[in-house]
């Protein structure tokens, strides 16, 4: 049982630093929109590529996130990325039986 938890406990853990990276770049994407970077540029093109089909994904799911010209789909990403770290780290600190640590 050991092995089993101390695996999953791992995988959380590496799923989380990929949620921690992808948050920080839809942040830098959001940000990116409020000036205007040359669209050829490679890490431009990177962060429209990474992001912008699941900005889609949301603008089409929830066609109330575009307020008045304001995309509010990072703010969704955002939000929903904050809730899976919360639910994996209640889910391996019940699994573990220790306390959470936040």
């Amino acid at each position: 049982m050991f092995i089993f938890t101390s695996f999953f406990g791992a995988l959380i853990g590496i799923i989380n630093v990929l949620l921690t990276m992808y948050f920080w770049v839809v942040i830098v994407s959001a940000l990116m929109t409020w000036v205007r970077p040359d669209p050829y540029h490679p890490v431009v093109r990177f962060l429209r590529a990474a992001t912008e089909p699941v900005f889609y994904r949301i603008r089409r799911a929830l066609p109330f996130v575009m307020i008045g010209g304001f995309d509010l789909s990072p703010v969704v990403v955002l939000l929903f990325i904050q809730f899976l770290q919360l639910f994996l780290t209640y889910l391996v600190s019940s699994a573990t039986g220790r306390s959470l640590m936040m």
